[in-house]
């Protein structure tokens, strides 16, 4: 199964592509999409789109599994990422791909065996379970990784959802 994983934000949106058996996990390809800050925010939601896009069309992932938001202080950061998480949503319901959505706690269970997780262990356990030589940069490329992961060990039960047509 080729799983793609997004950590949405709206200056870098994280994308990471792997391959898994549910055992073993290739990766394929990380990255981001930034967008500078000074442009409209429609300008930016449509290079994230248009730049998500164009990885969906070069790897074609058969599944998507974005990761969801999180109660934040900043309510304008809150409401910037869910913009962007809203457009990665649209480009995997375009692309007619199955999309999961994983909180950060069941990610850092998923990929490092405890839901309170430091960020630098969750990147630590990304370099191990790939046999990267390095921990993926930048950091949202590296989280974009982890919840592709973490769809691989756990997207089973989900998965099964989505095939009786349950879609985000």
């Amino acid at each position: 199964m080729r799983i793609i994983g997004i950590d949405p934000g709206i200056a870098t949106t994280g994308y990471g592509l792997v391959e898994s058996d549910g055992q073993r996990s290739i990766m394929h390809t990380f990255g981001c999409v930034t967008t500078a800050s000074d442009l409209a925010t429609p300008a930016r939601l449509e290079l994230i789109y248009r730049g998500l896009t164009e990885v969906v069309e070069i790897y074609r992932p058969d599944v998507m599994a974005v990761e969801k938001l999180f109660f934040a202080k900043n309510c304008k950061s809150v409401m910037q990422v869910g913009e962007a998480r809203g457009v990665a949503l649209l480009v995997g319901r375009l692309a007619k791909l199955p999309i999961l959505e994983y909180t950060p706690l069941q990610i850092k269970q998923a990929v490092v065996g405890y839901g309170r997780a430091e960020k630098s262990q969750v990147q630590q356990m990304v370099k191990v379970l790939l046999g990267l030589q390095m921990i993926p940069r930048p950091d949202d490329a590296a989280d974009a990784l982890a919840v592709a992961l973490c769809h691989a060990h756990t997207g089973s039960n989900s998965a099964a959802i989505n095939r009786r047509g349950s879609y985000v």
